[in-house]
């Protein structure tokens, strides 16, 4: 495994493991499988682990398994919580000393205010004292150190940077975006300041690996040097000394494996112009078939009227990348599981679009999901399927 340094010393395996995509198991995270996962990337020296609040059930679960193992005080441990709940510091602290709970320890190791949306957000927690707080829980070891995490444009990212004094940050970043969000702008001022950058969605919530166009999968199969889409994705990240950690949310053994073994290989420098340009094709090729950004995050989720809004775009962007009968499939596939409804259930409430990392229009977006999947064909399918389920 390769580590990087920050500024206070700490060396962090360059992947590290995100918490939010455990594998389910009657609707609960499969705790057999999560430990094996986690203690596999543990053995190979993965020393840094992600999770939030929000994340159900994410906490408590890594928390039981630190313990049960004996790893505590060998790893570090990031968390997250959203500004949105925090009225008072009184309300900050039964949520952090939940948090403590949850995650069986007596500190936190990176303590990020999750999903920092702009400078507004940042005034209004100085109103209710937060730099105090944070002081006060630096001076007792409660929290060593302190960042946010974000998924704005590039411009407000830099006004937050100087706002304080962060310890880190964290961002999506991907050969994709590394225009957009808070990009290769940002990650440069981040690193100029001195502040480790932890990196999330590398691969877009998988869509860097799944549903590639035809046309990005030639690009691959005809370059010199071959990896597989993953492996190139990381690489293309672990090639930039700027970036400190890589967040990979792991959910099989298979997955966890290959990460940790692109993490051990690549150096910084390794990608030659030759790779820089081949990817650069990729992203075009990419964008000509992709309709809607969604990297299936899950934050607009749950749909008061139960839309399965991830999973209608991923079968949107499916049938322009892959084809029509393919995008039909999945949205099948989706819409007919229990308590998942299709695109023509949105009564346009507007709910999830205040929650959307990536800004998107969410239900313009369902609309036209629904007039290119919602034909005869998808409803003739949809019944066929829903009785087989039923069977």
């Amino acid at each position: 495994m390769k580590y990087r340094q920050d500024k206070y010393g700490n060396k962090l395996s360059v992947l590290g493991f995100g918490c939010m995509r455990f594998s389910k198991k009657m609707g609960r995270i499969n705790m057999d499988e999560a430990e094996r996962q986690i203690m596999t990337a543990y053995n190979s020296g993965v020393n840094y682990f992600d999770t939030a609040f929000i994340y159900p059930g994410s906490e408590a679960a890594i928390g039981e398994i630190f313990e049960k193992n004996n790893i505590r005080d060998k790893i570090y441990i990031a968390t997250k919580l959203p500004p949105q709940l925090m009225r008072s510091t009184e309300i900050l602290d039964k949520l952090f000393n939940e948090q403590l709970k949850r995650l069986r320890t007596d500190h936190i190791d990176f303590f990020l205010f999750h999903m920092m949306a702009d400078i507004k957000v940042w005034e209004r927690l100085r109103s209710i004292g937060i730099e105090k707080w944070i002081e006060d829980k630096r001076a007792s070891g409660a929290i060593r150190q302190f960042g946010f995490s974000y998924h704005g444009n590039s411009d407000m990212f830099c006004t937050l940077l100087d706002a304080y004094d962060w310890d880190m940050c964290l961002f999506q970043y991907n050969y994709m975006d590394e225009h957009t969000q808070a990009g290769r702008k940002g990650l440069y001022r981040a690193y100029k300041k001195g502040m480790p950058v932890m990196i999330m969605e590398p691969l877009r919530g998988g869509k860097l690996v799944n549903n590639l166009p035809s046309e990005a999968k030639t690009i691959f199969a005809e370059h010199p040097v071959q990896h597989t889409p993953a492996q190139w994705a990381f690489r293309w990240l672990y090639n930039q000394p700027e970036v400190s950690v890589v967040l990979s949310g792991m959910n099989s053994d298979e997955m966890v494996k290959d990460n940790i073994k692109t993490a051990s290989e690549t150096e910084i420098g390794a990608l030659t112009s030759e790779d820089e340009a081949m990817l650069k094709k990729v992203v075009r090729a990419i964008n000509a078939k992709m309709k809607v950004p969604c990297t299936g995050c899950g934050y607009c989720m749950p749909c008061p009227q139960k839309v399965n809004i991830s999973g209608t775009f991923s079968a949107y962007n499916r049938r322009y990348s892959d084809s029509r009968s393919a995008g039909l499939r999945e949205y099948v596939k989706c819409t007919s599981a229990k308590d998942s409804a299709p695109a023509s259930a949105c009564i346009g409430c507007g709910k999830c679009e205040q929650h959307c990392p990536q800004s998107i229009e969410i239900r313009k977006q369902l609309k036209a999901a629904e007039n290119e999947l919602e034909g005869k064909t998808y409803k003739a399918a949809l019944s066929i399927a829903k009785t087989f389920r039923k069977k």
